[in-house]
């Protein structure tokens, strides 16, 4: 099958190949250059220097003004071309016609001025505002950098109110109904697992992003992880020549306190560019849990009626830092650091047990304090470098990272055992539970791309990542008035993974239509080593994941496409990890270190009317499902919850988005999407499982624009009761707000904004298996109010640091964070 596959993809490559030939020219030998000055009389450098046929005006070559603000096109067929010259801040200028012909070869064109743009816009106020859902061809964006709801709020909470998104009670992303999202910061990969991921965009100050990538079926360029797609998280980035920055502060109030405040400071010349931001944020919020269930065995029912109060404060702050050098106009090379510190504690933590025998009958009860601090902390350095080879836009980048990730949980359980009329029945229960963790990642990727042609693109790249993870699970009785080793429960586990990866794209468009195939090999190798009990699972495996894109215009207003790709979903470092994480004494969680990779084919079928309305209608199998089960341990009379391959899934869903302008002052945005996802195993407890449920998560966002100063935001998503692997979850739903006030030119703003209005967001959660018979319940400090200040200062001319995309992030992604 792969041999058949390359076989495939080597002929399609040679007729694309064959079929461009006769659109290719042989290269001659005329030539334009010449010098762009600005107002002054002085070289002016990074003009963007584009070369058109003077028939149509259509684009052959583009370029960009040296130090010396010149500019060379040369190997020029005969022909007639017209020279444009565009910066940011000037007018446009054309030059030409220039004839290349056998007579004339060369031409010297006088020096070029430009003219600032201001001198003939005297009076004339340009208001551009992007809205804050943009459908592209391949993805869909939400331009959060001006939002009113996203002020004060985390990446996590902004996540919950992207299109199609889903974020559960632990932070774990699922996007149009599936679970196994990747998510990106910057185009780079995080690499993280689960829990530490979602600790990571608590720690990420709402402030600090530019807009959220949301691709459901991503090409080949980028890792086969994430069988749902990926979220790509954009961070600001500064667009102005000399120095200048941003200053945030905020405060919010739900039952406790939020504060947030940001310093950014971007400091740009000609030759360089330096950058740097802090971001730091502080919260306490409650949050409630209860459980009823009933433990059915044979002989009896045991009725279990738990609820949990935690009080948590929490602080982080992340920063960024980095340095980006011109060396010419062609070749760039840059460093960046990025981190992140998440401290807090949920000191006042109540659980109260309530067993009987009978419904609502109270035979015994178990009241727990179980305090718990953490720390966790992460930085990643990024070395990369891109460099131009010609004016057809040849390019090669690379990116080296290195990413290091500590974190230390501290847990301690005190239990005490009541009889039916509360007194004291046995001696108290008392452990605790100390989990340090330390992941280091090491990747490197190089990525070429190469324009065969004006309609024919050919993309590659080599990457290969190095990653490993050092976990420690260590409990202590207290007996005797001392502290004591439990070395049955304790655990250390380590675990190395191994990726090696290349690809091949390539693009060609044909009138009307644009096609692009690609083909990805990835070759792993992992080892995990449950080092006391002897435990090692020893993994290497090679596959391969083609991808078909196929675009097509069908006339002004209409526009279809088809995507094909298969992914691979391995599983987080977390799930890997075989240790026990208590809730309480009855309730807990457990890794699995013989969990399998899962795979998926995701087949799209797209349709665009206008821009304004957007379908997609998907399928997806999954072999090995990775899922969340569920389940009580009868003999133990507990409820645990681990990650188990079910056997597969099957996913169908229609994707519905809308953006519109109504009126000049209120543009609106809502996305549907209706969805059935099938999880079936043949054996599951003894006995074969098949669930699943037709669902819908609608997502609504309203811009209302009072005047040039003043914006208006609201907010809503309902998402319907679906199964989730043996999870049958309810209905959730929720109503934001917000208020936006420009001052000063625009660079003093406030916002105003209320999360959750109506206080209506809770989690709730009963059995999709019929055997068991349990509800969880879980509501947090969801309604939130928030003032946000944010001033920008310094200078306002143009350029800023470029896009970087390191290497590092799909490995980011899988690592555990907690918080």
């Amino acid at each position: 099958m792969r041999r058949l596959t390359i076989g495939i993809l080597a002929c399609t490559i040679s007729l694309f190949t064959l079929s461009s030939a006769n659109a290719q020219t042989n290269p001659g030998t005329g030539k334009l250059s010449g010098k762009v000055l600005d107002e002054k009389h002085s070289n002016q450098s990074y003009v963007s220097v584009s070369l058109l046929a003077a028939k149509d005006s259509t684009l052959i070559k583009g370029s960009i003004t040296d130090d010396n603000g010149s500019y060379l096109f040369e190997r020029l067929p005969e022909g007639q071309y017209l020279v444009a010259f565009n910066m940011i801040g000037y007018n446009r200028v054309f030059k030409g016609p220039y004839a290349i012909n056998t007579a004339h070869k060369t031409y010297n064109i006088d020096n070029v001025e430009l003219v600032p743009a201001s001198k003939q816009l005297n009076n004339v106020n340009i208001i551009a505002r992007k809205p804050l859902i943009e459908r592209q061809i391949d993805k869909t964006v939400l331009n959060v950098e001006n939002s009113v709801l996203a002020a004060g709020n985390t990446a996590l909470e902004i996540l919950e109110k992207a299109p199609g998104v889903s974020v559960d009670k632990d932070g774990n992303v699922s996007l149009r109904g599936k679970t196994g999202v990747t998510v990106m910061l910057d185009g780079k990969p995080t690499y993280l697992s689960s829990e530490q991921l979602a600790n990571l965009l608590r720690s990420t100050e709402g402030n600090a992003i530019q807009s959220i990538e949301l691709i459901t079926n991503p090409s080949a360029k980028y890792d086969a992880a994430g069988n749902s797609g990926i979220i790509n998280i954009k961070l600001k980035k500064n667009k102005n020549y000399g120095t200048n920055g941003s200053l945030t502060a905020g405060a919010g109030y739900g039952r406790y306190y939020k504060v947030n405040s940001g310093l950014s400071l971007n400091h740009r010349e000609k030759k360089f560019n330096a950058f740097g931001e802090f971001n730091y944020g502080k919260n306490k919020r409650f949050h409630d849990l209860d459980i009823d269930r009933v433990n059915n065995t044979e002989a009896d029912q045991t009725f279990f009626r738990q609820k949990s109060t935690q009080i948590g404060e929490r602080q982080n702050y992340n920063y960024k830092a980095g340095l980006d050098y011109f060396i010419n106009d062609k070749n760039t090379i840059g460093v960046v650091v990025n981190g992140y510190n998440a401290t807090g504690n949920n000191k006042d933590t109540r659980v109260v047990t309530l067993i009987g025998s009978q419904p609502l009958k109270t035979d015994s009860s178990v009241i727990a304090l179980n305090p718990n601090q953490y720390k966790y902390t992460g930085i990643t350095y990024n070395l990369n470098y891109k460099g131009t080879i010609d004016t057809a836009g040849q390019e090669i980048s690379a990116d080296a990272d290195y990413s290091r990730y500590n974190g230390l949980q501290n847990s301690n359980y005190n239990n005490t055992y009541l009889n039916a009329d509360g007194q004291p029945s046995k001696v108290p229960y008392i452990f605790r539970n100390r989990t340090p963790s330390l992941v280091k990642i090491l990747v490197g990727k190089v990525d070429y791309t190469l324009p065969i042609n004006k309609k024919m693109k050919l993309e590659t790249g080599l990457k290969s990542s190095k990653v490993s993870t050092d976990n420690v699970s260590s409990f202590e009785n207290f007996l005797n008035n001392s502290w004591q080793n439990d070395l049955a429960r304790s655990d250390h586990f380590i675990y190395d993974e191994n990726i090696n990866a290349g690809y091949v794209n390539l693009n060609r468009e044909f009138k009307g239509l644009t096609v692009q195939l690609g083909l990805r090999a990835e070759q792993t190798n992992s080892k995990g080593n449950s080092v006391p009990k002897q435990q090692i699972s020893d993994r290497h495996y090679f596959d391969l994941f083609p991808s078909v894109f196929v675009n097509r215009v069908l006339s002004k207003n209409h526009e279809a496409g088809f995507s094909y790709s298969r992914r691979i979903d391995r599983p987080n470092y977390e799930d890997l990890n075989p240790f026990v994480y208590f809730v309480d004494l009855y309730t807990y969680s457990m890794g699995n270190p013989f969990l399998n990779p899962q795979y998926t084919n995701s087949f799209e079928i797209s349709y665009s009317y206008k821009k304004t309305i957007n379908a997609t209608l998907g399928y997806s199998h999954t072999n090995n499902a990775i899922s969340r089960v569920l389940v009580s341990d009868t003999a133990k009379k507990t409820l645990f919850i681990s990650s188990q391959n079910l056997a597969q899934k099957k996913s169908y869903s229609l994707n519905i988005n809308s953006p519109l302008t109504l009126f000049k002052w209120w543009t609106t945005n809502n996305n549907l999407t209706i969805f059935y996802n099938e999880f079936s195993t043949p054996n599951l407890l003894g006995v074969p499982y098949k669930g699943g449920k037709t669902a819908f998560n609608f997502n609504s966002n309203q811009t209302i624009t009072l005047n040039s100063t003043t914006n208006f935001e609201l907010s809503g998503f309902y998402r319907s009761a679906q199964i989730d692997g043996t999870l049958a979850v309810k209905p959730i739903y929720g109503i934001d707000l917000g208020i936006s006030k420009s001052f000063m030119e625009k660079k003093l703003s406030l916002k105003l904004a209320a999360n959750d209005v109506f206080n209506l967001q809770k989690f709730r959660i009963t059995s999709a298996i019929p055997s068991q018979n349990y509800s969880v319940n879980e509501k947090s400090e969801t309604r939130v109010f928030r003032l946000t200040c944010s001033y920008r200062f310094g200078s306002t001319s143009i350029k800023g640091a470029r896009q970087r995309s390191k290497g590092s992030s799909e490995e980011e992604g899988r690592v555990k964070s907690g918080g």
